[in-house]
């Protein structure tokens, strides 16, 4: 590895105190970065604003997604500018470029009535049935990302209260409520001791060895018990996420609150689930403006 990226590196993991899953995401990006300008026989002290543009026409080349694109300009940009700062090099050739328009896909969402027959699919009369009853109930009632779910630990789990506590990005903890109905199959699950075995972690949901679960694996489960229960859309990690969201903005949940739940650091985030349902944003509008109903001729 370039040494000056590796220093890097373990600046973002100590200093700044970045997620594993982050750390890779800016390890693989520049990597590929350092990889392109070897390949052109350029070294890093000697790259410039034309070699970042002439990368990022390859990745488009390539077929990379805008949303990709403009992660990479995110790693490059900070990278560079640490160059700065430690004095490899005396200017930064990624001032002012810009990010590449985002099209921003609306995410996949469930109806409510196929959320209610996959979270029935799973056989509550085994172990590992009862464990996807859980997990599925439990993503649901709270909407959390598939990390999230599967780095839970059963100390995290406080059903007295109703409440998880769940460590996001950032490792930036949360505190998220959980109806009566999920907490009733977690407390089975829970009761029933077929909880992880790993007693230096504690996880909440173990897989067929008795390690925590993989997100992986958690995929392979959704998709099994979608497949058994006729789902025919796409289903990803994060469809129950984003059905969580849809559904309870339907129901008149606020948004800011709903922005806390899903752990987002900007709103503009949560607001992608109200532009998935126009009638929504029309009808929060209509109940929030104060000149609604004043029409005078």
């Amino acid at each position: 590895m370039n040494l000056h990226l590796q220093r890097y590196l373990e600046l973002l993991g100590e200093e700044r105190g970045l997620a594993m899953n982050t750390l890779q995401s800016y390890r693989r990006d520049l990597a590929q970065y350092l990889g392109y300008l070897a390949e052109k026989s350029v070294r890093l002290e000697d790259s410039s604003r034309v070699h970042i543009q002439g990368y990022f026409l390859h990745l488009k080349k390539l077929g990379r997604a805008s949303a990709t694109v403009n992660r990479c300009l995110v790693s490059i940009r900070s990278f560079y500018q640490y160059l700065v700062a430690e004095h490899v090099l005396d200017h930064d050739p990624a001032v002012g470029l810009e990010a590449p328009r985002l099209e921003r896909k609306m995410p996949s969402v469930l109806t409510v009535e196929e959320v209610g027959r996959l979270l029935e699919a799973p056989r509550t009369d085994t172990p590992y049935g009862l464990r996807d009853k859980a997990m599925l109930e439990l993503l649901y009632a709270t909407g959390i990302r598939v990390t999230e779910l599967v780095s839970l630990d059963r100390g995290h789990v406080y059903l007295d209260l109703g409440f998880i506590r769940c460590s996001g990005k950032g490792e930036k903890e949360r505190m998220i409520p959980i109806h009566p109905q999920a907490a009733l199959w977690l407390q089975r699950y829970l009761e029933s001791g077929s909880g992880g075995q790993d007693g230096d972690t504690g996880a909440l949901f173990a897989n067929h060895l008795g390690g925590r679960l993989s997100r992986q694996g958690f995929w392979k489960i959704i998709k099994k018990h979608a497949a058994d229960s006729g789902i025919l859309g796409e289903i990803t990690p994060h469809t129950l996420r984003h059905s969580f969201a849809v559904h309870l903005l339907e129901n008149g949940a606020d948004l800011k609150a709903l922005q806390e739940m899903l752990g987002h650091a900007d709103l503009s985030s949560t607001i992608m689930y109200v532009k998935s349902n126009p009638e929504r944003m029309k009808d929060i509008y209509n109940r929030a403006h104060p000149r609604t109903g004043m029409v005078t001729p």
